[in-house]
């Protein structure tokens, strides 16, 4: 075809270098594929080792008898099987060997993905009592027969069987459970947070559902005793194994037994041996082991934190010498998107052990096949630059036709609108409305004044490791719990300041909002069916019990769980927010002075003496002194001595706190920020203005004057202010967080917006109905990005996304959104004319159609060179960060697919047949869903790398069918207008 097509002349060089650039990225797969591997290397501190294990699994298999040559008995040892197992797959296979002619079978039986060794129910079981430890810091669960002894990170548990030395726990049916412990201890009851010790050497009560601490661990008996037996399960989502269950049946001499293998891919197998048939069989299930022509000895491994954290990492490196017979000893490190290349191996940071005393590095064997598609990369790269930007391109050519065309004749254009909007008062929860009158008028008029409650805001606290002011989280927490940006005309700085004041008094306000649809939850809580919003003591009964936990474990354990179990989480976690802001735990104000990892405190913390020294007397009593003093300054008006207090907190904040507090300028940024709220305000004036916009091009297609083509351009500039709005917010976002806003599911969407507007007024400069468009369509997205399901809060960035890469790859990609969203709007626009022509507008319905036909396939052209362009700048990327360029992650392959389909979308006129402007659009305007599944269907409801929320997201709503429903009838009824006008007019 090169030559069939004359590609090689230099006019055609660009579509050459194109297409070239396809044929190099396969051939580099090809090479990566049969030539190049991977695998993964663990070390432990001070150790060195020189092995790696393979990136796929296999099977092992070999066989000891009695066979024997020369007196030397002889195993029988199988190649080992690499398999590709799946929970969603047919994994069906069998293996048929023998040994000294007797025939035997290995045949698959089940998978099991994320597996563990548990406890699998049941009637005819033994008993069983279930121990869940977090003794090195990570969720561990253990089955401890009745009558056995169990060692636990070196500390022995004995169930029915007294042991000298062991937490000895003792059940029957008529005295209960007991423990007797040779350690001191304490436990607290979760249900009411009843604390109590226990003494050593002495026989108690032991309390199921109760956390114990004792001999430097914690633990909790959650259940009573279980019959069942013991087995592999499936490892619960909390527990994130890194093993699977492999379930086989070996067969042989007239003998089937079922054997059950815990490993997989990363782990290094142990072989398990079986007795059959008079032969003893061992099988395997795990990596194969591969020599390095050197050795890696891990010097350290340095895990940095967010401030104040226990597990959320900024950052982690591994400190390693590297020994060569032929070079020597070279010291290196090894983090994050820094690569170790040496001898044809790269070495890439992928994990850590939990106690942060081991590295785990992925290891990447493929030097020519990373060559030959990255020179592939950067032809496609140069190709999509230069067809996108060569000038008097088919497009633009026929474009200018059109538009000179269109200079000759008016145009009519007709379209309805209509817009309808209701509101409902919000119904309260089962509290009485006299008590609740009554709790808000308190609450009223305790009221600190807007002034000071602001100046409260200004405060730095620490919330999961970010240093942020109070007014940030004040205004989070009461739109995630309320919905709501006030609360009876009190702003969020106010409501948080009375929430910290009179916690009793807000635990009876009905300010905790309910998904609409959802009765079970309002059933639990004893409210009204039409309840919209309940108090958190709703949530609790007469004894104290939360009422909501008993349907929350289920939920949360759960892979896929339904609408109905998200909403419980849901709920739960305005129930947990709220609460944290209630019982004070929420105001890390006081900085731990000389802290190593920067930890921050908050009174009730204080309270319990995790800091000692001469502040500490002054820490402990300021609040209260503080809040006294408010009570007199709302009387007299007069916050003066409270704002000296307040000075005073700042002050200490910055002599202990000042390595990781935010400067003054950030600080002041992040509340104008977090007041003017853009992006939610935006999405209304973006409604209205395009509302407005579309009326006025009617009335100007209706009659042409000075006034309306005035009232056309004044939208057009006010569009123009909102984009550059939107721009400074964005700018405002990145200088705040300090990375690059787009790292999260709310980031990226509201990018999308910001793409759309942009290229809706790049192209707005050949279509006034582009722009006005672009405003609406910027509108949904915006309105989609503040969706309760869709967090706006600012969040620390995880070490894989703290890169360069970020905003090259994510901007480039996530940006290809805007002109797609273009692109289908505008061919939904187009379908519209196609129904409203007649045969008295025929003419000049038909440049209309043209010009934004010509305009759509621009928008999908630049959308199309940037997802490609952004894809493999993912690729590159991904083989940057963990040491493969391409992985079949959803994300990838749902990326790929829609680059075909709008490739097929934009070449589908080179084909007979499937030319016309009315399939053209048809095609623009459905092929957008590969672009939602791309994102939303892989952030939200796939797992993968890229999964913002998993499991997050609400089941696919409603009105999305009646989109495509509409969508249908669109194609539908524009057909036969089209049929009738355009197409035996070609």
């Amino acid at each position: 075809n090169i030559f069939r097509y004359r590609l090689h002349k230099k006019e055609k060089w660009t579509t050459l270098l194109l297409h070239l650039s396809f044929i190099l990225i396969l051939v580099g797969a090809f090479v990566t594929r049969y030539i190049g591997y991977e695998g993964v290397i663990h070390i432990r501190e001070g150790a060195t080792e020189n092995t790696i294990l393979s990136q796929h699994a296999y099977l092992d298999v070999f066989i000891d008898g009695d066979y024997q040559i020369d007196g030397v008995a002889q195993r029988r040892t199988l190649t080992p099987k690499k398999l590709l197992l799946s929970e969603r797959l047919n994994n069906d296979f069998e293996i048929s060997t023998d040994y000294n002619e007797q025939e035997v079978t290995v045949t698959y039986k089940d998978f099991i993905k994320g597996a563990k060794e548990g406890l699998i129910l049941s009637e005819n079981g033994e008993e069983y009592l279930k121990i869940v430890e977090a003794g090195d810091g990570e969720r561990h669960d253990h089955w401890m027969k009745l009558g056995e002894v169990v060692n636990i990170h070196n500390v022995l548990f004995a169930v029915n069987k007294p042991t000298p030395g062991a937490i000895n726990i003792t059940y029957s049916e008529e005295n209960g459970y007991t423990i007797e412990s040779p350690f001191e201890g304490t436990f607290m009851r979760m249900a009411d947070q009843f604390k109590g010790a226990v003494a050593n050497d002495s026989v108690q009560p032991l309390m199921l559902r109760s956390l114990y601490q004792m001999a430097g661990m914690s633990f909790v008996l959650p259940d009573p005793v279980t019959k069942g037996a013991y087995g592999l399960v499936k490892a619960t989502k909390d527990e994130n194994s890194n093993q699977d269950g492999l379930i086989l049946e070996v067969s042989t001499n007239g003998e089937t037994k079922t054997v059950e293998l815990l490993g997989g891919k990363g782990t290094f197998p142990n072989p398990k041996p079986i007795d059959i048939g008079g032969l003893k069989v061992y099988l395997g299930y795990g990596s194969e082991q591969y020599d390095l022509p050197f050795s890696i000895t891990l010097n350290d491994f340095i895990a940095d934190k967010y401030p104040g954290t226990d597990k959320g990492y900024s950052a982690f490196k591994s400190k390693v010498t590297v020994n060569d017979p032929i070079d020597g000893l070279q010291d290196e490190e090894i983090f994050m998107n820094n690569v170790l290349d040496k001898g044809g191996y790269r070495f890439f940071q992928s994990g850590f052990d939990p106690d942060e005393k081991g590295t785990i590095l992925s290891v990447n064997h493929d030097f020519w096949g990373t060559w030959i598609t990255y020179i592939g990369y950067f032809l496609l790269y140069l190709g999509l630059m230069l067809i996108l930007f060569d000038k008097g391109s088919r497009l633009e050519k026929m474009l200018n036709t059109v538009k000179k065309r269109k200079k000759k004749m008016l145009t009519i254009f007709v379209l309805l609108f209509s817009l309808a909007s209701h509101s409902q008062k919000a119904e309260v929860s089962g509290h009485s409305q006299m008590e609740s009158v009554a709790v808000d008028s308190l609450i009223l008029s305790n009221a600190v004044s807007k002034e000071h409650a602001a100046k409260f805001a200004e405060l730095i606290i620490q919330d999961d490791g970010r240093m942020k002011p109070i007014n940030t989280f004040a205004s989070e927490l009461l739109r995630k719990v309320s919905r709501s940006n006030q609360y009876e005309g009190l702003d969020a700085n106010q409501v948080f300041i009375s929430m910290t004041e009179f916690p009793r008094l807000w635990s009876k306000v009905p300010i905790i909002a309910l998904k609409r649809g959802n009765d079970s939850i309002r059933s639990i809580a004893g409210v009204a069916e039409k309840a919209k919003r309940i108090a958190l003591l709703d949530l609790f009964d007469e004894r104290g019990n939360y009422k909501l936990e008993p349907y929350l474990e289920e939920a949360t354990n759960k892979s896929n769980p339904n609408q109905f179990e998200k909403d419980f989480v849901k709920a739960h976690e305005n129930f947990f927010i709220l609460n944290q802001a209630l019982t004070g735990t929420i105001l890390k104000i006081f900085p731990i002075p000389n802290d190593l990892n920067n930890k921050w405190l908050s009174y009730p913390e204080l309270q319990e003496g995790q800091f000692t020294g001469v502040d500490s007397v002054i820490t402990r009593s300021i609040l209260p002194i503080y809040f006294q003093v408010l009570g007199n300054a709302r009387t007299s008006g007069d916050y003066s001595e409270a704002d000296e207090i307040l000075l005073g907190i700042k002050k200490f904040q910055k002599k202990y706190g000042s390595d990781v507090m935010p400067s003054e300028a950030k600080v002041k940024t992040e509340i104008i920020y977090t007041k003017v709220d853009i992006f939610n305000r935006l999405y209304t004036y973006f409604t209205l203005l395009g509302l407005l916009m579309f009326t006025f091009i009617i009335f100007q297609i209706f009659k042409e004057g000075k006034v309306i083509n005035i009232l056309v351009k004044l939208c057009k500039y006010i569009i123009w202010v909102f984009f550059i709005a939107m721009t400074l917010g964005l700018i405002a976002r990145w200088y705040i967080s300090g990375h690059a806003p787009w790292s999260d599911a709310y980031e990226s969407v509201i990018y999308v917006a910001w793409a759309t507007v942009f290229f809706g007024l790049s192209f707005g400069r050949k279509s006034d109905l582009t722009v006005a468009s672009t405003a609406l369509v910027a509108a949904i997205i915006l309105w989609v990005a503040h969706e309760n399901w869709l967090d706006p809060a600012i969040a620390n960035l995880q070490p894989v996304l703290d890169s360069y890469w970020l905003m090259i790859h994510v901007a480039v990609i996530v940006g290809s959104y805007g002109p797609f969203t273009l692109g289908m709007i505008l061919a939904a626009t187009s379908l519209f004319l196609m129904i409203f022509t007649t045969k008295e507008n025929f003419k000049k319905m038909d440049l209309n159609i043209k010009e934004l036909t010509i305009i759509t396939e621009m928008a999908l052209t630049v959308g199309l060179v940037m997802l490609t362009i952004g894809n493999f700048l993912g690729g590159q990327w991904a083989n940057e960060s963990w040491g493969r360029y391409w992985g079949w992650d959803p994300k990838e392959t749902w990326a790929l697919i829609s680059i075909m389909i709008y490739a097929f979308v934009i070449h589908a006129r080179l084909v007979p047949g499937l030319r016309g402007k009315w399939l053209f659009n048809v095609l623009a305007m459905f092929a957008y869903a590969s672009i939602m599944m791309t994102y939303f269907g892989v952030n939200f409801y796939l797992s993968g790398l890229h999964s913002y929320a998993s499991g997050d997201a609400p089941a696919t709503p409603t009105f999305v069918w009646y989109i495509v429903i509409f969508a249908t009838l669109l194609s539908v009824v524009s057909f036969y207008r089209y049929k009738k006008y355009y197409k035996k007019r070609g």
